[in-house]
Formats: C-alpha cells, structure tokens, sequence
C-alpha cells in the first residue's frame, strides 16, 4: 500500500465532492444500524465514538445509545452535578445535540448548554467543567463534546470527559461501549428520553456562556500584555469550526490586532481547499488544507488555524510558512518551560510515542522529565490536572498546557492558546516560531520527518495494531542497527496499539488511524531526507506484509 496524492489536492472543491447536507441528516434519523455488523456498532476509538450516517456508523440510534450509557455511568459513579455539553458545525452535531438533551432531560441530568445555540469548542467545555469542580469534592460536574474533530463534513463524533475534565479513558470508554451496544440489541430498550420541545423547557435544562467564560480567563494562561503592547499583527482562520466567533471576542477583550480572515460557517466546508486524499478535511496541520492561510503569510507577523472543534491548531509564519506540528511543540515546550516561574519545578514534559525526537533533546536540555505515551490524549490528564506535566502535546497538533500559575487550565486539547502562544513568542523574543525551530534545529540538531497515510480494512488495522517485535525480522533499520523495538510506551508502560523500532539516528512507528479506515507510518531521521526516505520505505515492506 501506499498513499496517493489526489490531483486536486491543496486546490478548491468542485461541487461534487461536496456533502449533500439533507441526504446526511435524513440518513441520521432513518437509518438503523445492525448490532449484528462491526461497522454499525458503538466504538469508542481514541476520542469517542465516529461514523457517518450514510454507512450507518452515527445515526441516532447510536446517540440515544450513548447518551444513555453516560447516564447510566454517572448514577452508578455518583455524579450528580451539571453535565456541560456543546457542539461544533458538522452538519450532524445539531440534530446529534438535540437527540442527547432529550435523553438527558428524560433522565432528569442538569445540563448546561452554550447560550443561543452558540458553537462551543472542546477546550471550552474543559474549560467549564474544571472551573466548576475546582474546589468541590461532591456534585461534580462532567461534559460531552459532540464533535467528530477535523473529520469530513459527513462524520460525527461524541465523546465524553468525566470530571477530570480530560477525554475518558479506555477503562469508561469500554463500559459505556458494552452499554450503548447492549441497548441497540435490545432496540432502545431502557433508554429514556423526552421530546425536544419538552427537554428544552426542562427545568433541568440551563444556558451557560462558554464564550465570555473562556474569553475572559484566557490572561491566566497567556500572557495578554505582552502581544498586546507588542502590536503583533495576527491572522486567524477559523475554518468554520466551534469556535468562529471566539476570535472576534478575544481581539475586542484585549485589545489585539488580530483579523479573522474568513467568519463562514457552511456544513459543506466548501470554502476549504482538499486534503492530500482529495477529501475535504479541517486539518490545520496540512499544508493542502491549509492553502489559503498559508498564502496570507506575508500579511500577517503570525497566522493561525484550528480544526472543527478547535482543539488543533496550525500555526503559519512569515519566515517559513506553516509549521509542521513537531517543528512548533519543540519550540513551543522550550518555551514555555523558560518562561513559566510558577510551574512545579517537577513539571514534565508529555509527548506521544509518535513525536519528534527533537522534544526528548528539548527536554532534556532542559531538565526535565519526559513523559512518553500511547496516541492519545487521555494519557496526559491526570498530570494536567495535577500540576506534575506543565505540558502534554500530540504530533497531530493537539496541545495543552498549564496556567501561568501552574494550576490546570484544560485537560483536554486546546486549538486556542497554542495559537496565541505563537503569538505571545512572537512579541517576547522578537522573532516568530519558524525562527526560533531554526535555532533549536541548530542547536539540537534537525529532524527530517514525514507520515504516510495508507487506506486499511477494520481488518487490516486490527491486525497492525497487534505487531510486534518477534514480526521484525531484521537487525538494521536504513543502514543503522536497530536498538530499540516498543509495543508499549517507555511513560507508562501502555501498549501503542502498533511498533515503534528505534536506531541511532532515526526511527519509525506504525500504528491504525483510531478515527479513520486508514493507517499511519511516522518516520523521522536526524541525517537527512535520503535516510528518512530509506526509513519509510523500509518500514511500508514491514507493514505491509503484517497486514497482506
């Protein structure tokens, strides 16, 4: 197998290839999924459970399903505070939002809901359930987020964050799955719900406002005086998601030159150019995805994406357009880790097993612990949350980080702060991100890296994430004895649903997509772009004949 790049990649959607938005939302309530099939099933991959309505992996059935399971689970746990739940513009998070506010209403769950509707983004809905439970013991609050993040137009997504206010782990995520498939077999049965009408008047039914909220806490994470005073010119491409009016929000609160380069909001997304598969997705880590911010780069002292639901970012400089994610954690770990006095001085850093190298070089320049984990977020909360990680980031641009005081400001990804970071840099050291990988690059030496994405069955995937060291079969990866094979993470001894084979200047991991019916192989060389090709191409022999 091998990924191929569609001609019209980076370019404009023609009109067919665009979601026909009436088809999806009537295949959401007329479908129903087969218990029977694996692919219409609940499966909580590694952030909540996904599909389309039109192969009959997210329709309503599968909401009314879950949504009760989490009821279940709170009554169970005892927690009996506010659920706090939002929605981001896919075309089925709406009728996905109402469907779950009838089943919470039936189940008289208080229920916290963005004021007018408003879009709320992932990092929001942390946000709120850590503000609410700070301090309390008892009548805790949790959240879900319906969303089914960068994904295309015709995906949906729902996901839960228990009171840590971070993505569940796989010890919940499993309960709720065996609940939610148990209760399609029985056809609803023990599900409880209202009509919508009725579930909006509920007494249990309240409005929160997440915007203002969020909006005004962000000075206790960023330091707003500095970009402000600095007159950082800032761009900021919201790519229709979640948090679209959030923006406009934040430059009028603190004053910043900051421009929103487009404000639509369209569930078609055709004002995004395509993704390297030909498909429309909300990446902002894609240099296809990203093609109109990145041809504003000269406009701007620093520009910005998230995806969908706002807990990505993409970051575009005017020295050197958009950055790989790797290339802005790096930086963005070692500053963070100077500028930060009040963190723990125990504070370490967490990457995923399929990060940059150049993060463990950073961090140990730095002298501080390095927290190696699954893909995933999850791994990251407790230590968010805690204080122990000032930091935890994904090589998918998924990030957070603690408060300037070193307390936790969201335990789960965060698009927002990220990308005013690059900003907050971009005013403190006088040159932006770009400039300042090139230095660590220098200094540490330059990663070449790359990702290639493959199409895969539920099979195949199944079957790569079960590799491991006895199918490798050889001594040397590109010319380097190999020195290290991992199926579990060095952090926490959790297995990475993949490999990851290790040499002295270069290494590669293999894992499924938990969101996508595809696979990923990661490869980085700290040599040059030869070595890194000799990586790929070795590690594409290994997968393929795993999964053939």
């Amino acid at each position: 197998m091998s990924a191929r790049i569609d001609p019209l990649a980076g370019h404009p959607a023609p009109a067919a290839r665009l979601v026909d938005v009436p088809r999806l939302i009537t295949a959401y309530y007329t479908e129903r999924p087969d218990p029977a099939v694996s692919t219409q099933r609940v499966a909580f991959g590694t952030s909540g459970h996904r599909g389309t309505s039109f192969e009959v992996s997210f329709n309503e059935d599968h909401v009314l399903a879950i949504t009760q399971a989490i009821c279940s689970y709170r009554k169970q746990h005892g927690i009996d505070g506010p659920l706090f739940i939002g929605f981001d513009t896919h075309a089925l998070s709406a009728p996905a939002f109402a469907t779950a506010l009838e089943v919470l209403a039936g189940n008289g769950v208080e229920v916290m809901s963005a004021a007018g509707d408003e879009y709320t983004p992932t990092p929001a809905v942390s946000h709120a359930i850590l503000a609410y439970n700070r301090g309390r013991t008892s009548g805790l609050a949790d959240g879900i987020v319906i969303t089914p993040s960068h994904n295309p137009p015709d995906s949906g997504g729902f996901k839960y964050n228990p009171p840590n206010g971070g993505p569940a782990d796989t010890q919940i995520t499993a309960w709720m799955e065996a609940q939610a498939n148990g209760l399609l077999q029985s056809a609803l049965g023990g599900v409880v719900r209202v009509g919508f009408a009725q579930a909006r008047r509920a007494a249990t039914t309240h409005s929160h406002d997440y915007l203002n909220t969020y909006v005004e806490d962000l000075a206790s994470v960023i330091d707003m005086d500095v970009i402000r005073g600095s007159h950082v010119r800032m761009g900021v491409d919201p790519l229709g998601g979640a948090g679209v009016h959030y923006w406009a929000r934040i430059a009028e609160r603190y004053h910043l030159d900051l421009s929103v380069v487009n404000d639509a909001v369209d569930p078609t997304f055709r004002f995004m150019s395509l993704d390297w598969d030909g498909k429309i997705r909300m990446d902002p880590s894609s240099p296809y995805a990203m093609q109109r911010l990145i041809g504003m780069k000269d406009t701007y002292d620093i520009a910005f994406a998230c995806d969908t639901d706002h807990d990505r970012h993409g970051i575009v400089t005017a020295s050197g357009g958009l950055l790989p994610p790797n290339h802005y954690l790096s930086v963005a770990i070692d500053y963070l880790f100077r500028n930060r006095p009040s963190w723990k001085p125990a504070a370490g850093v967490g990457k995923t097993i399929v990060s940059s190298a150049l993060i463990d070089r950073v961090t140990a320049r730095l002298k501080r612990r390095l927290y190696e984990v699954p893909v995933g977020f999850k791994w990251f909360v407790e230590g968010l949350l805690s204080g122990d990680l000032g930091f935890g980031g994904e090589e998918s641009a998924g990030a957070s980080f603690n408060r300037i005081d070193g307390s936790a400001w969201s335990t789960d990804k965060d698009g927002i702060t990220p990308s005013l970071l690059a900003a907050e840099m971009t005013a403190r050291l006088g040159r932006d991100p770009g400039d300042a990988y090139r230095t660590l690059a220098l200094e540490l030496g330059e990663p070449f890296a790359d990702r290639i994405e493959a199409r895969a069955t539920p099979d195949q995937k199944k079957k790569l994430s079960k590799l491991d060291r006895s199918q490798i079969r050889g001594t040397e990866l590109a010319g380097e004895r190999i020195e290290q094979v991992l199926n579990a993470a060095p952090g926490n001894n959790a297995p990475i649903g993949g490999i990851k084979v290790c040499a002295k200047s270069g290494w590669f991991a293999a894992r499924p997509s938990g969101t996508e019916d595809i696979y990923k192989i990661y490869g980085e060389s700290f040599r040059d772009e030869a070595h890194l090709r000799a990586i790929l191409s070795e590690a594409q022999i290994i997968v393929d004949a795993s999964i053939s």
